[in-house]
């Protein structure tokens, strides 16, 4: 298959997952940060990863077990493409962050390929590659990442078997304050720590909690919305692995926030609350809570992005 482009630089969106009692069926995609993906064609055969930044040396350059080469393997099997590739991935966010940064990278590579040779592929359809390349990096099958950047908005993830996205949609007024703290999770021992059966009891309030939060964002009840951040099953394990989770918490909440739980599988918090202006002071409110920890932070402020993988430039052959 041939292109007439001839490069494609990309972005994709960190994300929050789980959303407290959504476990593995809930994410929404965040402005920033995000991570950047070019591709290229090559006049040299094969896909080949030939410059990482922003991971300290960590990632490898051997595409099948790289989350950004992964889903370009894939593709260029899937679909007959035997010319030669050139990827570069720019981090932008840090690993085991609990952002999302190994789904970014594996939707900017299925993205990338999708606009680079102009295949036309759905979400729907992209979505799967992006699936093989985020398992590299979690070892197990969740979408509650890749969808939200993929398509952008709020998910609800369905089913798994067939996969099944739904998109919500999301009160123009809701904000997300995020602390990522410098220290780092690995997604694959933090699923470890989760139990492997839960008592009938606890399940019931969690998926009460998660059909109530559906409703309070079709509804815009913001304290429908905050009742239903409770998570029964991963915070309360998931917490021990957070210093100063408690105290950030309970900051956010003080501040204004309708509800405050973990990002993915941590160590980043998100808390929702209902404008900007709030959003950053609860931000600021959650950064000192843990500065009395000693710990460093990023913070991040968003309205829930709805756009997804965006391209941010593209050359095409004379």
């Amino acid at each position: 298959m041939r292109t007439k482009n001839k490069e494609i630089r990309v972005f994709a969106p960190a994300t929050v997952s789980n959303i407290a009692c959504g476990f593995d069926v809930m994410g929404f995609a965040i402005d920033m940060p995000g991570d950047e993906l070019v591709l290229r064609v090559s006049e040299k055969p094969g896909v080949r990863i030939v410059k990482i930044t922003g991971d300290n040396g960590r990632l490898t350059y051997n595409p099948e077990f790289n989350t950004g080469g992964k889903p370009i393997l894939s593709m260029m099997r899937a679909f007959g493409i035997d010319c030669g590739v050139e990827i570069e991935i720019h981090k932008q966010m840090p690993l085991g962050s609990g952002l999302g940064s190994s789904a970014a990278s594996a939707v900017a590579a299925a993205f990338a390929m999708n606009k680079l040779f102009e295949l036309n592929l759905s979400e729907s359809e992209l979505l799967p590659f992006a699936i093989e390349g985020e398992m590299i990096a979690s070892g197990s099958l969740h979408a509650d990442n890749v969808a939200p950047a993929l398509y952008g908005g709020f998910v609800l993830i369905r089913s798994y078997h067939p996969i099944d996205i739904i998109k919500l949609d999301v009160p123009k007024e809701l904000f997300c304050s995020v602390i990522h703290p410098h220290i780092e999770i690995s997604t694959k021992e933090a699923r470890e720590l989760l139990p492997e059966q839960i008592p009938l009891s606890t399940a019931i309030r969690q998926w009460g909690n998660t059909a109530a939060l559906v409703a309070g964002l079709l509804k815009s009840d913001f304290a429908l919305i905050g009742r239903s951040l409770e998570d029964f099953v991963a915070e309360p394990v998931r917490s021990r692995l957070i210093p100063g989770f408690a105290q950030m918490k309970q900051a956010a909440l003080d501040a204004g926030a309708i509800g405050c739980s973990i990002s993915g599988s941590g160590p980043s918090l998100f808390a929702l609350s209902d404008s900007r202006d709030r959003a950053d002071k609860i931000a600021k409110s959650m950064q000192m809570a843990l500065n009395t920890f000693k710990l460093g932070s990023d913070l991040y402020v968003s309205a829930v992005n709805t756009q997804g993988p965006r391209i941010l430039n593209c050359q095409t052959f004379a």
